[in-house]
């Protein structure tokens, strides 16, 4: 057995923190990933995208005819965030450039993702609505070179500590 190291000393943006439980509950969740992203015309975007986690990748499936495809050609650099209100909230941030890869036919990954989030027997409409010959998906892959984790129990917004963070507002 693998011993657990104390990740709660450990800074935003070390990629260690993808171990924590909250990070681990997060992408095992059916919660919604929000990929943020550059647009050709230079503007932010963000889109609520189904995922899976691979263990080492966040997998966000797409089809070929998507615009944001263009975009993270042109500028593959994106901000993740994963994230449930609570009680208590719990926060998932990931940073990296994607690669993204087309296939024909349909992602393993959109089938596991639409499966996780609906169920086998709508996830099995779904694709069986998508599944033709000519189809062609992109597989989003973030490897993060940067995680962040807000739990509101050890790990406060700001890397404040819970008291810091209770006196916020205060005159």
């Amino acid at each position: 057995m693998t011993p657990r190291i104390d990740l709660t000393p450990l800074p935003q943006g070390d990629v260690r923190l993808i171990d924590s439980p909250t990070a681990q509950d997060l992408l095992a969740s059916t919660e919604l990933a929000r990929l943020a992203y550059v647009a050709k015309d230079g503007t932010p975007r963000v889109l609520p995208m189904l995922f899976v986690w691979t263990g080492e990748e966040l997998v966000l499936p797409t089809f070929a005819v998507s615009h944001k495809v263009a975009s993270l050609r042109a500028n593959p650099a994106v901000a993740v965030t994963i994230d449930r209100a609570g009680p208590p909230p719990g926060v998932l941030l990931l940073r990296g450039r994607v690669e993204l890869t087309e296939v024909g036919g349909v992602l393993p990954e959109y089938a596991r993702a639409h499966e996780r989030y609906y169920g086998p027997e709508q996830a099995a409409a779904a694709i069986a609505e998508v599944d033709t010959p000519d189809i062609r998906m992109i597989r989003i892959a973030l490897r993060p070179d940067w995680v962040g984790v807000i739990d509101f129990q050890t790990r406060f917004p700001g890397g404040s500590t819970a008291d810091e963070f209770a006196k916020r507002g205060e005159a």
